[in-house]
C-alpha cells in the first residue's frame, strides 16, 4: 500500500520540476503582459466617476439603461454601500466630459421612467493623472522589492537574499500575468493587493530561512540539501495553516464583499497560493543552488575571521 509521510516530503529533489513550472508560468505571464497588456481600470486610464443616490432601492440594470440613453457608452455600474447608492464609472469620451452631464443624466432618468437621482459627486480623472498612477504604482513595487532584498541580505546572507528576491518577484509577476490573460480590470485596489502579496510572500520565506539557519547549526552532519528539506517540512504545517486561514477570509471577501472588492480579493487569492508555493519550492532551493552552506549562516569571530561553532 502506497503511503506518504507528510512530515518528510523530499521537496529538494522535485525542485527541477518546480523550476520548469515557474519558468513556463513566468514566460507566459511576461508574454501576455508584453503583447496583450493589462485591462487598466479608470484609476489608470482616466474617465469620469459619479456617485448617485436614490430615495428607494433601484436595480442596476435600470441605472445602466438610463445612462446609456443619455449617450454615455460602456458604463460600469455597481452598488456603493446600499442598494440605494450607486457608483458609476465612465471611460474617457467627449460625452462623459460634458460640463452639463448632471442635467443630461437627470433628463435621461425621467425619459426612461426611472426615479430622479441625487447626483452627489462627479469626478473627472484625466489620462495624465492615470499615467502618473501607473508610474507611481510600478515604482512602489520596485521599492518594496529592493527593501526586502536589502533586509534579507543584512539578516541572512547574499545567497538567501537572491533566493528571497527571486521568490518575491515570482509572485507578483504570476498574479499580474493572470490579470493580463483573463482581462480582469486592474485598478488601485488590485495594486494594493499586489503590494500585500509581496509582503505576504517574504514573510513566509523568512520563516523558512530562520528554520534553515537553526538547522544548519544543529544538524552538523547533514548536507545542505538535507537541512533545507528538513526545514521546509518542519515549517510546512505553519505555512499551510497560515495560508488556509487567510484564504478563508479572502474567499469570503471575494464572494460577499461586492464588486468593488472583487479584484482586490482575487489578487490576494492568487498571491497567497503562489506565495506559499514559492516559499516552498523557489526561495530556499534557489539559495541552495547558489551554494548556500552552513558556514554562510554561522557567527564569525571578529579576531580570527572564522565561524564560531555553537554547542
Amino acid at each position: 500500500m502506497l503511503s506518504i509521510n507528510l512530515r518528510n516530503i523530499d521537496f529538494v529533489s522535485r525542485r527541477k520540476f518546480a523550476y520548469a513550472l515557474s519558468v513556463a508560468a513566468i514566460a507566459l505571464s511576461l508574454l501576455s503582459l508584453g503583447f496583450k497588456g493589462m485591462n487598466l481600470g479608470l484609476d489608470f486610464t482616466g474617465g469620469t466617476q459619479m456617485e448617485l443616490g436614490f430615495s428607494d432601492a433601484i436595480e442596476l440594470a435600470q441605472v445602466t439603461k438610463a445612462i446609456e440613453a443619455a449617450g454615455l457608452p460602456d458604463p460600469t455600474v455597481q452598488y456603493f454601500g446600499t442598494n440605494r447608492d450607486v457608483l458609476v464609472r465612465l471611460p474617457p469620451s467627449e460625452e462623459s466630459n460634458d460640463p452639463q452631464l448632471n442635467t443630461r443624466l437627470t433628463a435621461s432618468f425621467k425619459a426612461t421612467g426611472g426615479p430622479t437621482p441625487d447626483i452627489r459627486r462627479i469626478e473627472f480623472l484625466g489620462a495624465q493623472v492615470g499615467n502618473e498612477l501607473v508610474e507611481d504604482g510600478g515604482l512602489a513595487v520596485l521599492i518594496a522589492l529592493g527593501c526586502i532584498a536589502l533586509y534579507v541580505w543584512l539578516r541572512f546572507e547574499q545567497r538567501f537574499a537572491v533566493g528571497a528576491l527571486v521568490a518575491t518577484m515570482h509572485d507578483p509577476i504570476l498574479t499580474l500575468g493572470y490579470f493580463s490573460l483573463s482581462g480582469t480590470s486592474f485598478d488601485l485596489t488590485v495594486l494594493a493587493a499586489i503590494l500585500a502579496v509581496v509582503g505576504y510572500s517574504v514573510n513566509d520565506t523568512i520563516v523558512v530561512f530562520d528554520r534553515i539557519r537553526e538547522n544548519f547549526r544543529r544538524m552538523r552532519k547533514a548536507t545542505p540539501a538535507e537541512v533545507v528539506n528538513a526545514s521546509i517540512n518542519q515549517t510546512m504545517s505553519r505555512s499551510l495553516i497560515t495560508s488556509g486561514t487567510t484564504l478563508v477570509v479572502v474567499i469570503a471577501m471575494f464572494f460577499f464583499g461586492g464588486p468593488m472588492l472583487h479584484g482586490f480579493a482575487l489578487a490576494l487569492i492568487i498571491g497567497i497560493l503562489v506565495g506559499t508555493y514559492s516559499s516552498i519550492f523557489v526561495a530556499s532551493t534557489v539559495a541552495l543552488e547558489l551554494g548556500a552552506s552552513r558556514k554562510d549562516l554561522m557567527k564569525i569571530d571578529k579576531e580570527t575571521g572564522r565561524p564560531i561553532e555553537e554547542a
